[in-house]
């Protein structure tokens, strides 16, 4: 199955953060923080949403950071994504 946003939504997958600490201290799942770090899988169309012309500046296969609490996530064969709007994207890292 495959998924594909609408207007000026981005499919993302969720990079695995690290389970050590610096000092090597092993966090047990409850502990850790959800990652911000993300893969672009899809993005929508862009063009007119919400009354705006909307660009798409990122691509698949970005390296994005969005914000903390953005974005629906959705199970789909045994995968975990989230889809955000573009502007729930902070930055690009390259």
């Amino acid at each position: 199955m495959n998924i594909k946003p609408l207007g000026d939504r981005v499919v993302i997958k969720l990079m695995e953060s690290e389970e050590t600490t610096k000092s090597g201290i092993v966090l047990p799942g409850s502990a850790k923080e959800k990652p911000q770090l993300a893969e672009v899988l899809a993005i929508g169309p862009g063009g007119l949403v919400d009354g705006k012309e909307v660009k798409m500046e990122v691509k698949v296969g970005d390296k994005v950071i969005y914000s903390k609490y953005a974005g629906t996530e959705v199970k789909l064969d045994d995968q975990e994504y989230v889809i955000v709007r573009q502007s729930d994207i902070l930055a690009i890292v390259e």
